[in-house]
């Protein structure tokens, strides 16, 4: 379940489930269906107890972060709202200054660009503790997922978001099911993560580097005569 969850949540949280493409089915399909379930595993997480009451705690363990953040864009909007807006004047003219004008617009692309990266580093404690947030989630869904098929005598679940989909009733959709399973096995989560806490995905490839460097051939010597 790892694993598989890679690719849906790469796209983001999503609030609804995705449509899937879907076909005519054939009698042996609709039989095959009854036991088919579809579930939407970002609207699980994003709609789950533990992950709407971590979002409310994190606006309050990290205000003095959120505020800091909110009152820079403010400064950078004030600062770059004339520059644009005398941009916008100075290449509206009969004869336009090229070289000037793209001297504005590489200041004002600098200054946006560096306005960003400001940002993201003034955010990036609320950006990890979300992650950590998500991860606490991720590894409890597969139990959700298993508990919600055996109530519901479901032997198959397709992921609503992957494509993979190819026909699905109502009547088959778990997402709810599952939610409510998450909600009881995971009613909340911790929201400051530990002291060196990386999410799992740089986890990982930290692992998979240093195995690519342990399996690295030690150099032969060579033999002497």
């Amino acid at each position: 379940m790892k694993n598989l969850l890679k690719p849906v949540f790469a796209a983001g949280l999503m609030l609804t489930a995705a449509s899937a493409p879907m076909i005519l089915a054939t009698p042996a399909m609709a039989q095959d269906a009854r036991g088919v379930g579809v579930v939407s595993l970002p609207a699980v997480i994003a709609n789950s107890n533990a992950y709407k009451t971590a979002e409310q705690q994190r606006q309050t363990t990290y205000k003095a972060q959120i505020d800091q953040a909110e009152a820079r864009r403010q400064q950078l909007e004030a600062q770059l709202t004339p520059m644009v807006q005398k941009f916008n004047t100075d290449r509206q003219a009969a004869s336009p200054d090229q070289q000037a004008l793209q001297q504005q617009a590489a200041q004002i692309q600098q200054i946006e660009q560096s306005g960003q990266r400001e940002l993201q580093q003034i955010l990036a404690p609320v950006s990890l503790s979300r992650a950590y947030t998500q991860e606490q989630i991720e590894d409890r869904l597969d139990e959700a997922v298993q508990a919600a098929a055996q109530k519901k005598n479901i032997s198959l679940i397709l992921d609503a978001t992957s494509g993979q989909v190819i026909f699905a009733g109502a009547q088959h959709n778990v997402t709810q099911d599952v939610l409510t399973e998450l909600n009881t096995l995971l009613p909340s989560v911790q929201i400051t993560p530990p002291q060196g806490w990386m999410p799992r995905e740089i986890r990982e490839q930290q692992a998979a580097a240093q195995a690519a460097q342990g399996a690295q051939p030690a150099q032969q010597q060579p033999t002497g005569r």
